[in-house]
């Protein structure tokens, strides 16, 4: 993947720049957020399944239909999109709709929380210690689907292996996974049966992605802040949660994934503290404005904050 080229200013008749820097940085975001629509497929539930994740579950859990338009609109998602994918996934399960007058409101679904809530202990660090389990799925092919997206490897087509606190169905049987001893051959039984490269490059491309948001922050409005903050955690979900969560004495201290954790947890704070003005001035839930945080995303940010050693 390549990384999008800051906007070059045009230059006057007396041949020096005549945009201001800060219009410069506003047009580079821009430029990437359109690259990334274009290069990347972008679902409509996809991007609403982050956009709750990401800012409606912390601040209550319930979003306004015309808030979910709004921010589906700034990447190009248009409103049909949106009004389908939101059927889709009530027909799924994991949406549930309440009318109040004329105006639709959503929240998740009492399962679909249990699953977004394992996703934001992975994706905000909100886990301190990672332990694996084995699972026993039977012949449920749809369950070991769904474990592998979460970073669970198939030892064998009834048995999966990977990381705790996944959500998963009460009458599955399940086994706490302890290294007692060959600490030295751990990382060949990781390397054979994990792709490890692939991981590697996914995150070597986020790094070279959003690298350059650093040197625009301070210029964003907070709506094209929030659109940037969106479409990493969009990004960066889609690698971290498919990569196998391993111990950490497995981990390089310098491999890409972390250096791609502390890019995203840097990055992620810098966005906050523009993009949640619009939330709050924005976003509407049955009450009125979404706020413009809570205890959940001061946590996030606290624990996000620990991970920036690089």
């Amino acid at each position: 993947m390549s990384t999008t080229n800051p906007v070059s200013a045009r230059p006057s008749d007396s041949g020096t720049a005549s945009l201001p820097s800060a219009e410069q940085s506003r047009q580079a975001a821009q430029q990437l957020v359109q690259n990334i629509i274009e290069q990347h497929n972008i679902s409509a539930a996809s991007f609403i399944v982050t956009l709750y994740g990401d800012v409606v579950e912390p601040r209550g859990g319930v979003l306004w239909m015309g808030s979910m338009i709004q921010a589906c609109a700034a990447v190009d998602i248009t409103e049909n999109q949106v009004r389908t994918a939101v059927s889709r996934l009530v027909r799924a399960g994991q949406f549930q709709g309440e009318r109040l007058g004329r105006r639709s409101f959503y929240r998740l679904t009492a399962a679909a929380r249990d699953e977004f809530n394992y996703a934001a202990q992975v994706i905000y660090a909100l886990k301190a210690v990672q332990q694996w389990q084995m699972v026993y799925v039977g012949g449920d092919d749809t369950l070991m689907r769904r474990l592998r997206r979460l970073g669970y490897v198939s030892l064998n087509p009834r048995l999966a292996l990977g990381p705790d606190h996944t959500p998963l169905p009460q009458d599955i049987l399940v086994w706490q996974i302890q290294l007692v001893q060959g600490q030295n051959q751990f990382a060949d039984f990781i390397a054979e049966h994990w792709d490890l490269a692939q991981y590697e490059q996914a995150y070597q491309q986020f790094i070279e992605l959003f690298q350059p948001v650093a040197g625009w922050v301070s210029q964003l409005t907070p709506q094209l802040a929030l659109t940037l903050r969106l479409l990493m955690v969009h990004q960066y979900r889609q690698v971290v949660l498919r990569t196998p969560q391993l111990p950490a004495p497995v981990v390089p201290e310098h491999s890409l994934a972390m250096q791609a954790r502390a890019l995203f947890a840097r990055l992620y704070a810098r966005l906050s503290k523009v993009a949640d003005q619009f939330i709050a001035s924005a976003f509407e839930n049955r009450d009125g404005a979404l706020p413009k945080e809570t205890g959940k995303t001061i946590k996030r940010l606290d624990c996000l904050a620990a991970l920036d050693r690089v």
